[in-house]
């Protein structure tokens, strides 16, 4: 595959390769801006200068590192120099995984500096020199075009460095923003081995503290399977990184050569000898209870979330019209509801641990990232708000069918009810529920199976108890008429959660998304006129379904089509005095000494927006802010984000909320709880050291 890739760019680049002619330090080519960047001004002393070749992307589009990954080409420089000139080899910053269908490539994006050495003999010729270099690249996205240019700078060589010193703008700007970023040796005390394993290698690092975020870059190619995930298990002085082999690979290397990144943008050349690495401990041991423990609690407090909530009350209120039922048949329906709990949460892991192994970096609450998904979510609350404000009945013309199948029926609504539970249980995160499935998600998947499973008993808990002690449902009023009047009232907070669904979609995607979920409203409106007007009616339910077909239609084709163009405009823009969350954001207040508060949120996050309207933005608690000179950074993941996914990871939490407070000179963030108050934000703050609240 990679050398596919590599030969049809060459190919492609004799063939129709884009080619840029300047006189000028900088070009402009398809998606990409570059520029050699001369930081020190317009001399060049005799002696070593720093010098570098700067890239700047448009958004989604990437360039690559030495080490391509499974396909690309990292840029190339050639130069022409005058006598006793010579420029250095490009030195390459840390990348980052980019995954790409099945394959995984290493690279940057957004914006990338390559330093380079310029050394000025003793011998060289002073006065005005002409240093001219011609650059080729290689950036992609879905489609990888390449693209060369030849860039000259006049610069006055000097015998001495001039008495005052002088800097270049924008060049300076660029190397401070971009300059700093190079690996560093890794420190001779962190003792790096690896171990040969069945699958690939045990790396092994001591860095004198726990670490809980490491990512190996190879230097060589072919030694392991990019797409594969890295698992990481913290040690007490540092930590264990199992890798997955080259399919091809058939001898074990005499080094592991590369890059180890680290929390707080630590960055390390990493050149790993073999030697005996600790087995990992087991899963089993007793991290598991306590994340299970977490997760069962977490599933308990989701009932009470307002996205859970209304759908457990449906099930209390079948439970008052069934009570009269023999103890057997309660239970049975306790059991199946439970199943479709069950089932759903196994599904769901299913599915996330599948995309994650093919380069997919997702989190509890992803499906939400879809305008798909958002769009028949909030079709088929509306047509259930429809049924219980009494403008059909769902199940009435099945109900002729005969006892026994309105009884299957029966089992069958119990077992949905526990699907629809989970699927508008994931847009909320109760307490304790982000570190148990942060944990979970990093785990094998035996183990983050017990952990979800977990999860789905606490939600299954409290109906289940009901139906296993009858004797309680004689702390329930009896049934009556005013069951029928609380069902309809119960429409209300189910069309609430459908109107919000549709707030997500037009704050996500824009106006013409809403409109076409709006057009889907109206003809499920119109299916469900049919069922009630002409109930039990097979003609009228053969035309509400094909109405209800053309329903799903619009809510699945128009939104997907219309997001793809609303997804790719920019970033918000800063408001309320947030700012658009990036890594390089974070690092760059913590060194300028100012904390950073970051809010990892997403507009289908209920539990966010409740959080945003009764901690965050509350006088008190931006005053707090004000006072602690407190950096505000919002990450947004209401759309799909890999930045974001990355850095969730990192914190050991896999979806949103999350809230992160960084201390300059800590390279450890403090993570608040998921619920927030105003005094959990301000104790948090007052933990600061008094010379950075200052």
């Amino acid at each position: 595959m990679r050398v596919l890739r590599v030969i049809f760019a060459v190919l492609f680049l004799l063939a129709v390769g884009v080619s840029l002619r300047a006189a000028t330090s900088s070009a402009d080519g398809p998606h990409v801006h570059v520029q050699l960047v001369f930081p020190e001004g317009n001399f060049l002393p005799v002696g070593h200068n720093h010098a570098g070749l700067y890239f700047k992307l448009e958004q989604g589009w990437h360039v690559y590192w030495q080490n391509a990954g499974d396909s690309g080409e990292p840029p190339h420089i050639h130069w022409t120099l005058p006598e006793g000139v010579s420029a250095g080899p490009l030195q390459f910053p840390a990348p980052k995984r980019l995954p790409l269908g099945p394959l995984m490539d290493f690279g940057y994006e957004d914006a990338v500096l390559f330093p380079f050495a310029l050394d000025l003999a003793t011998t060289v010729k002073p006065g005005p020199a002409v240093l001219h270099a011609k650059v080729d690249w290689l950036v992609c996205r879905e489609v990888c075009i390449p693209g060369k240019a030849e860039l000259e700078v006049n610069r006055n060589i000097l015998l001495h460095a001039p008495m005052v010193a002088t800097e270049a703008e924008p060049d300076s700007s660029i190397w401070k923003r971009l300059g700093n970023l190079m690996p560093t040796p890794l420190p001779a005390n962190d003792k790096p081995a690896f171990q040969a394993t069945a699958a690939g290698f045990r790396l092994a690092v001591e860095t004198g503290q726990r670490e809980s975020v490491a990512t190996f870059f190879p230097a060589d190619q072919d030694i392991l399977d990019n797409p594969a995930p890295q698992r990481l298990t913290p040690t007490a002085t540092g930590f264990i990184l199992d890798l997955k082999k080259d399919a091809n690979l058939a001898a074990s290397p005499a080094q592991l050569r590369g890059v180890l990144e680290l929390s707080g943008g630590r960055a390390y050349e990493l050149a790993a000898l073999p030697g005996k690495v600790a087995a990992v401990p087991a899963a089993s041991g007793s991290m598991l209870p306590r994340a299970a423990g977490l997760a069962f609690l977490g599933g308990l407090l989701l009932n009470l979330m307002p996205c859970v909530f209304p759908v457990l009350f449906l099930k209390g209120l079948s439970l008052v019209r069934s009570c009269n039922e023999e103890r057997h048949k309660l239970r049975a329906h306790g059991y199946v509801y439970a199943a479709g709990i069950l089932v759903s949460f196994w599904v769901l892991v299913a599915v996330l641990l599948g995309l994650r192994a093919a380069g997919a970096r997702l989190g509890w609450g992803f499906q939400f990232q879809s305008p798909v998904f958002l769009g028949l979510m909030a079709g088929l609350l509306f047509f259930l708000g429809l049924s219980l404000a009494g403008q059909f009945e769902i199940g009435l013309t099945w109900t002729s069918a005969g006892g026994s199948l309105a009884a299957k029926q029966g089992y069958t609504g119990s077992f949905f009810t526990g699907v629809l539970a989970v699927v508008v249980a994931t847009p909320c995160a109760a307490p304790f529920m982000g570190a148990a499935i942060g944990y979970a998600l990093a785990q094998p998947a035996g183990v983050t199976f017990a952990v979800f499973t977990a999860l789905a008993l606490g939600l299954a808990a409290p109906y289940v108890a009901l139906t296993l002690q009858p004797a309680w449902t004689r702390w329930m009023p009896k049934p009556g008429v005013w069951m029928e009047v609380l069902k309809q009232a119960v429409s209300v907070p189910i069309f609430g959660t459908a109107i919000w669904l549709a707030w997500v979609l037009a704050q996500a995607y824009g106006a013409d998304v809403l409109a076409t979920l709006l057009v889907s409203w109206l003809l499920l409106a119109m299916a469900g006129w049919f069922l009630g007007r002409w109930p039990a009616k097979r003609w009228a339910t053969a035309v509400a379904a094909l109405i209800v077909l053309g329903a799903v239609a619009v809510s699945a084709v128009a939104p997907g089509r219309l997001a793809v163009t609303a997804s790719k405009a920019s970033a918000p823009a800063a408001q309320g005095g947030w700012e658009p969350w990036s890594a390089e954001a974070v690092s760059r207040y913590q060194s300028h000494g100012r904390p950073v508060f970051v809010d990892f949120t997403a507009s289908w996050c209920l539990s966010c927006q409740v959080n945003e309207r009764v901690a965050l933005n509350q006088p008190a608690v931006q005053k707090a802010f004000a006072d602690a000179n407190v950096a505000l950074l919002r990450a947004d993941w209401t759309h799909e984000d890999e930045a974001i996914s990355q850095a969730l990871t990192a914190l050991g939490r896999s979806g949103v909320p999350a809230y992160a407070l960084y201390t300059p000179g800590q390279s450890e963030p403090v993570m608040l709880p998921e619920v927030l108050t105003p005094g959990i934000v301000t104790d948090a703050l007052g933990t600061l050291p008094v010379a950075q609240r200052n």
